[in-house]
């Protein structure tokens, strides 16, 4: 077990003690922030770390590790990943604290590398964080043990989060085609390096062990704070191919996991049908009868986001409860939802392919091919597909 990472759960474990006492564990703050203005995000990103008193975890020669949603290389102004100004508010806060080792790290889901990932910081915005936090260039990952029990025995890291002293995870709020929903625990999936995460999805094809994952994942690597980016949110076929939804609000805490049920909650989902969210709930990790909400009151009229292509097909929460393991099963076979190619908006541009764990897609004649025999209908073409060419089919 790297040195780091040994502080870092100790550290995770003091702290989360600590802040159980003095009540802070179960405080959910909310800003409200109408755009991207940038005083009025840092407004609100400063309020937001102060009310949970993270100032009072800094220690000077800390390496501090900001994890933005960066899953593809898309302009600020697309609700896909999270803002520049967030990571920027975020760091530039920590520099007032006196901090001096602040680094911006993330896999995103293309190979990683430097100057693959170069391209998505820049397309994403994130050199307006530099002169506040590197950008990082490390592209080295370290396999980081699990805590006993788990199913998973090791994670590969990228190295800037496995030798953190302190991580603040900045999610984007969104639907997503595969879990149903985008937050806290499932922006650490990004930890994971490059053309990995496609070997976890091929691993873990049915959604109750993919969940069970990310769970895991997120237990290993423990960030402090999660600030959730929803001033401009995403519905519909997130993660990437979906449209905006603007709440105007930043959420941070530093239970991920009650946030993340919490943040659910506001988009209208139910959150114990997010399995991630329910899998959390059963091992005691959410607390949403102990949750004290701080900062500006929720908006007066809060509209349901539209939900994934994917979720429209599945209608086993018709079922009554005791049929639904089985119904679901048979739902599975027959109605098995699967990515489907628009030929006209098809460029051949090969992302597809690539994020592919199961190898079905291939490109001829500059278009993408799909085979159904073998497909785990994890929607990571979708997901990675530029130009939002591939819709969900079911099998009947």
């Amino acid at each position: 077990l790297h040195p780091r990472v040994r502080r870092q759960r100790q550290m995770c474990i003091r702290d989360r003690l600590l802040n159980e006492q003095a009540g802070i564990l179960m405080e959910q703050i909310i800003y409200q922030v109408t755009n991207y203005d940038e005083e009025a995000v840092y407004k609100a990103v400063s309020k937001a770390l102060s009310d949970l008193h993270v100032q009072d975890d800094l220690k000077p020669d800390m390496r501090i590790v900001l994890k933005p949603n960066l899953v593809m290389a898309k302009k600020p102004e697309f609700p896909v990943t999270t803002h520049p100004l967030i990571v920027k508010s975020v760091a530039r806060w920590l520099r007032e604290q006196g901090m001096k080792h602040i680094t911006v790290a993330e896999s995103s889901g293309g190979p990683y590398n430097a100057e693959y990932i170069k391209g998505i910081y820049h397309t994403c915005g994130m050199t307006e964080v530099e002169p506040y936090a590197e950008l990082n260039s490390n592209f080295d990952f370290v396999s980081v043990p699990s805590p006993e029990g788990f199913i998973n025995h090791t994670f590969n890291i990228i190295k800037p989060i496995a030798e953190a002293d302190y991580i603040i995870n900045l999610p984007k709020l969104k639907t997503h085609a595969m879990t149903g929903y985008s937050g806290g625990i499932k922006n650490l999936f990004g930890c994971i390096p490059g053309l990995q995460k496609p070997q976890l999805h091929y691993r873990f094809p049915d959604i109750e062990d993919f969940s069970n994952m990310l769970v895991e994942l997120s237990l290993s690597v423990q960030p402090q704070v999660t600030l959730i980016d929803a001033i401009d949110a995403m519905e519909g076929n997130g993660p990437t191919g979906g449209t905006s939804h603007p709440l105007g609000l930043i959420l941070a805490a530093r239970d991920m996991y009650t946030q993340d049920y919490f943040a659910a909650s506001l988009m209208q989902l139910d959150p114990d049908e997010i399995v991630m969210i329910r899998q959390a709930k059963d091992r005691g990790l959410i607390h949403m009868d102990e949750l004290v909400q701080i900062g500006d009151p929720l908006p007066a009229e809060l509209t349901p986001f539209r939900q994934p292509d994917t979720r429209s097909l599945d209608f086993s929460e018709k079922v009554p409860a005791f049929l639904q393991k089985p119904f679901t099963a048979f739902l599975s076979k027959v109605l098995k939802s699967y990515p489907k190619l628009q030929p006209d908006l098809c460029v051949g541009c090969g992302k597809c392919a690539e994020s592919c764990p199961a190898h079905v897609i291939e490109i001829k004649d500059r278009k993408a091919h799909f085979r159904r025999k073998g497909c785990i209908s994890c929607f990571c073409c979708q997901e990675m597909c530029p130009m939002k060419a591939i819709a969900v089919k079911k099998a009947l």
